[in-house]
């Protein structure tokens, strides 16, 4: 196919792709499916060989946030039977973050949620950096605290970060449709903030909220321009209790190919698999793995993940290496200069944080299922149908009298 044999050149040259050849992308069939695979696989081995990054959310704070975010369970007024609970102590926050290296994380990302943190806030979190890497030996920080003040992003790599996340989430035209207490200028501002701050950046995205083909392209080509080290690539998961619970409106093939279409847009970046991939790749997650060069282990920020132990086992299965600590991430182009974590010093990294899209904190289930009961033998639905039997709401790990078990 020449598109994709146009696009695959010009990833491998770091040229941007058009926005007509990116809403192409989009618009293949599943009969090419694989060919769109094939074809931005290539592009994340050039630039990220066979390596996966693993990363690890700590929800620091969860529940009872201000802000009207349409997608999040922890919103104002969500009704979504979630965990609550004020700030961890360091020393809980460390003894989750240390679940998560011993599952092989190499990054650990520090959630709470709310519109941005006080001074005080940022004195508590700079404690947990602290005692995290004080604890955990060679281990990368990322904070995701929302809006940042002037000065607070300095505040935080003085203390130990290594980056800061704040996704765009979606286009700019239709954000004050999904939220209204903020707005997409005050997001790219906080990543600004973080870059100046020479924290590396991560800002991504939330597929599956009824935005078009437009609208994807358009947050992905932002997200170019602001040039963060890594773009965490979420999947609506439509929790019950929020405006979006109804929205389900992707399949496993979309998110293939919305993954591709980053891909190619950002081929030397970072490119995470981020919340809701269980939900909604299902059986074809190992695929993305041949788009992405990063996951979460475990469970995201208010809703269970996959088991840790089948994520390392989905990784070893599909060819792939989970990438050591003594690894730099990025290639040696944006890496140069910057830092052990392999990522801009005017940038910042972290994942499904920062949108709080209703996923869950730290830890996850050695059987993987939900805490407390048996597996049960549940109707599968139809192609198609809503899989709200696959959303399950986190009840261990971070916040709960359960230990984490990545």
């Amino acid at each position: 196919m020449d598109l994709l044999n146009t696009l695959v050149d010009k990833g491998l040259r770091r040229e941007t792709p058009t926005r007509e050849e990116a809403l192409a992308v989009l618009a293949t069939s599943d009969d090419d499916l694989l060919e769109v695979v094939a074809a931005a696989g290539r592009v994340r081995r050039h630039w990220f060989g066979r390596r996966v990054k693993l990363n690890y959310l700590v929800n620091l704070k969860s529940g009872l946030c201000p802000e009207d975010c349409s997608y999040c369970s922890q919103r104002l007024g969500s009704k979504a039977e979630i965990l609550k609970y004020t700030w961890l102590k360091p020393g809980q926050a460390s003894e989750a973050a240390a679940a998560g290296v011993a599952g092989g994380a190499k990054r650990v990302c520090l959630v709470a949620s709310g519109r941005g943190p006080t001074e005080r806030d940022v004195d508590r979190v700079s404690e947990t950096i602290r005692t995290i890497k004080e604890q955990n030996e060679g281990v990368e920080v990322c904070a995701c605290l929302g809006l940042l003040s002037d000065g607070q992003a300095e505040r935080l790599r003085e203390a130990g970060a290594d980056a800061y996340n704040h996704n765009l989430n979606t286009s700019e035209s239709t954000y004050g449709d999904i939220t209204t207490t903020h707005t997409y200028a005050d997001r790219v501002d906080t990543v600004n903030k973080a870059h100046a701050a020479g924290l590396s950046a991560c800002s991504g995205l939330i597929a599956g909220m009824g935005e078009s083909d437009e609208d994807l392209v358009d947050v992905v080509f932002s997200l170019r321009e602001l040039d963060p080290d890594s773009v965490p690539v979420n999947f609506l998961i439509p929790f019950e209790g929020t405006p979006l619970a109804k929205e389900w409106n992707l399949t496993p093939q979309r998110c293939l190919r919305i993954l591709a279409m980053t891909r190619f847009v950002c081929p030397d970046v970072e490119v995470r698999i981020a919340g809701g991939r269980e939900v909604h790749l299902r059986s074809m997650q190992p695929l993305a793995l041949h788009l992405a060069n990063s996951i979460f282990l475990g469970d995201y920020l208010t809703s269970e993940g996959q088991a840790g132990k089948a994520d390392l086992e989905m990784i070893a299965d599909a060819g792939f290496e989970v990438e050591g600590t003594g690894e730099v991430t990025l290639p040696e182009h944006r890496a140069a200069g910057r830092g052990g974590c392999g990522s801009h010093g005017d940038g910042a990294d972290g994942g499904a944080c920062g949108s709080h899209e209703g996923n869950g904190g730290c830890g996850s289930h050695a059987g993987g299922g939900v805490c407390g009961s048996a597996p049960a033998a549940a109707e599968v639905p139809a192609a198609g149908e809503a899989r709200t039997d696959l959303v399950a709401v986190r009840r261990r790990g971070a916040g709960t009298d359960l230990a984490p078990n990545a």
